[in-house]
């Protein structure tokens, strides 16, 4: 894995040569565990940053909190670990500013706007004078759009771990049980397998298998109600159960989506109808996905579906995921990028009609020379429990 992250790291600095920009300091804790492999605990939320500065030529610098120092040497394969204190020598704005005021001339420095916190690219702003930072977000997305074998083997791992989840979750809905002990169940068996995944490849010690945060799951009259958490609320018969497992398949941090949807009991025809229009737009997308074709003709594709059944126009059909819940390209209109083999994707198929039902389907696949491939591979026809 430091093999990985030095390869990414050298192709990087190359990049930010090729822009003329001398330095760039990263703040988002996913581009940090992609070129260092060191993802923390603490963050600006807890006034305790972890800062990566990497040169376009030279070895890179990780500066972290004390408390976390010696973890950060555990994980990652960077040499020069600059640590700070809570309410001493400026805190973490010293040894940053060593390596900005340190540089021999005026320093084009890097930044990712959108994933630096407002402190930092504020404070990294006001030392450099007049000169601006540069926005480096294109080219960290360009560098992650198409994934590794390694990073693909990671994801078909990720993959894996929310099968099980989803299996464990679809042996547990049942008349009379509540919403979260469905979570639960999911949450246990995606740590016992990712559990077994670690132990199988002997990954370092350090690597959590533990399932965390907090799932979408709808149950009953909610389903309308996108991104609803589980509650108390006990499944009824006729209930349909709606689940998300992408906030928490957290495998090696990295992250895909995978969505699923049951019935109990019994399901009207107006309600199957929807969801097999929901299913029948996936897979329209689905078999529009191989190399050369533009991002925007996937979703194109599913919105043919959507609107032949009458209804308007869809949200987002796919997003591209590993490192980061959103990456680049997107299935959306206006986004014309070729896909290439070896990207990797979720791929959705949803309709909401507010206030009285939705119907989702998603799925993580990976692209290859022909088409693609399951990454996550798990019944989806409807199915009445």
């Amino acid at each position: 894995m430091a093999a990985n992250r030095q390869k990414y790291m050298l192709e990087f600095q190359r990049r930010l040569k090729d822009e003329k920009i001398d330095l760039a300091v990263i703040y988002d804790p996913d581009t940090l565990y992609y070129l260092c492999g060191f993802w923390g605990y603490l963050g600006m939320e807890f006034g305790r940053p972890t800062l990566l500065v990497v040169p376009a030529s030279g070895s890179p610098t990780l500066i972290t909190p004390g408390l976390e120092s010696e973890m950060a040497a555990a994980m990652t394969w960077i040499g020069d670990i600059r640590q700070w204190t809570d309410g001493r020598d400026g805190q973490w704005r010293k040894p940053l500013d060593d390596l900005l005021l340190g540089h021999p001339r005026p320093a084009v420095i890097g930044l990712e706007f959108f994933k630096t916190h407002p402190t930092i690219r504020q404070y990294v702003k006001e030392r450099l004078g007049q000169n601006r930072p540069t926005d480096i977000s294109q080219i960290l997305s360009e560098m992650r759009m198409v994934k590794s074998p390694e990073d693909i083997e990671t994801l078909r791992c990720a993959g894996s771990v929310a099968v099980a989840m989803c299996a464990a979750a679809l042996d547990t809905i049942a008349i009379g049980v509540p919403e979260y002990e469905i979570s639960l169940a999911a949450v246990t068996a995606g740590t016992r397998k990712a559990t077994e995944l670690l132990d199988h490849e002997n990954a370092p010690a350090l690597f959590s298998p533990m399932i965390y945060n907090l799932q979408v799951l709808q149950s009953g009259p909610h389903l309308s109600m996108v991104h609803r958490r589980p509650t108390r609320r006990r499944i009824k018969h006729g209930d349909p159960v709606y689940m998300c497992f992408c906030p928490f398949t957290l495998y090696k941090q990295i992250k895909l989506g995978f969505d699923r949807q049951y019935f109990v009991g019994q399901v009207s025809d107006r309600h199957a109808g929807i969801y097999e229009t929901a299913l029948k737009a996936q897979a329209a997308a689905l078999e529009t996905i191989r190399p050369g074709i533009p991002a925007e003709e996937v979703h194109l594709a599913a919105l043919e579906v959507y609107q032949s059944a009458g209804f308007g126009i869809c949200y987002r059909t796919g997003r591209g995921v590993g490192y980061s819940f959103l990456e680049q390209p997107e299935f959306k209109e206006g986004d014309k990028t070729p896909l290439q083999a070896g990207m990797t994707f979720a791929v959705d198929g949803g309709i909401t009609i507010d206030g009285q039902f939705g119907a989702r389907v998603g799925d993580s696949i990976v692209v290859t020379e022909n088409g693609f491939e399951y990454l996550t591979p798990f019944p989806k026809k409807l199915q009445v429990l």
